[in-house]
């Protein structure tokens, strides 16, 4: 009986074929895998913390001066609105806590509780003389939940994710050889822990931008001229990455709106 040298040869020639081919399904996915080798999982996303007790006062002012410490030059235009709140020195750890978001609910009908209705609200604010049990709230936020001339009420608050309309916005400000950006209309956990810009000629790795005060985030590298994409990553570690959003021919003061967390 003759040998079936011609089906030898073909199975013989696919074998090497499929072996030689690139694994394009593993070269893409390298990055599911952790260092062990494990499946990664996607951070979920950011959920409520439990109640606590505090205490609300309220502070004078407007949408450009509600955003002191934080730098957000108007609330409003930068996406929080009237509705903010300013922290004390050990919830605003020096800035790292800007653009976080709180639900608040007055508690007490009798010491000027206007409703029990929970208000969302975000920090924008420091409030140094405050203790961690003592939010001090934007006035027009204060007088949705409660009289004025209670001056201070019993709350419950609790820290829960930032809804925001929109992208993350970026400001870009300064000169050639000093860029600030200012980062605002966080959604997720609304607060940003790190910011990284990327260009598309000599800045072609992602860099990383230092925090000057609040949500302002500067680099002496040269920016101008270059496409710009920028990745922000929020306090519970989250990321997000808004490419190519600046032209190569962008001017300072001009803002561009990029991906969010929500």
């Amino acid at each position: 009986m003759a040998f079936p040298w011609g089906a030898l040869l073909t199975t013989t020639l696919l074998f090497l074929v499929a072996f030689s081919l690139p694994n394009v399904h593993a070269e893409n996915n390298t990055n599911i895998y952790n260092k062990k080798g494990e499946l990664r999982k996607h951070r979920p996303a950011f959920a409520p913390t439990g109640w606590k007790k505090a205490q609300a006062t309220f502070y004078d002012g407007d949408s450009k001066s509600f955003g002191g410490a934080c730098g957000y030059d108007d609330v409003v235009k930068d996406g929080y609105g009237l509705d903010t709140i300013a922290v004390s020195s050990v919830l605003f750890k020096d800035g790292q806590s800007c653009g976080s978001c709180y639900e608040i609910k007055c508690t007490d009908s009798s010491k000027g509780c206007k409703t029990k209705s929970p208000l969302l609200v975000t920090a924008t604010n420091a409030c140094h003389g405050c203790t961690p049990e003592h939010l001090d709230l934007a006035k027009p936020a204060f007088l949705k939940i409660a009289e004025q001339k209670a001056g201070a009420v019993p709350i419950l608050f609790r820290r829960v994710a930032c809804k925001k309309k929109g992208g993350i916005r970026f400001t870009i400000t300064g000169n050639p050889h000093f860029n600030l950006v200012s980062v605002g209309n966080v959604g997720g956990a609304g607060d940003v822990n790190q910011v990284q810009v990327k260009g598309d000629k000599k800045i072609k790795h992602w860099t990383n931008l230092k925090r000057n005060w609040g949500q302002k985030w500067q680099t002496d590298v040269m920016l101008q001229g270059e496409t710009l994409s920028f990745k922000v990553r929020t306090g519970d570690g989250r990321h997000s990455i808004s490419p190519k959003i600046a032209p190569s021919d962008w001017k300072f003061g001009q803002t561009f709106e990029g991906k969010n967390f929500n």
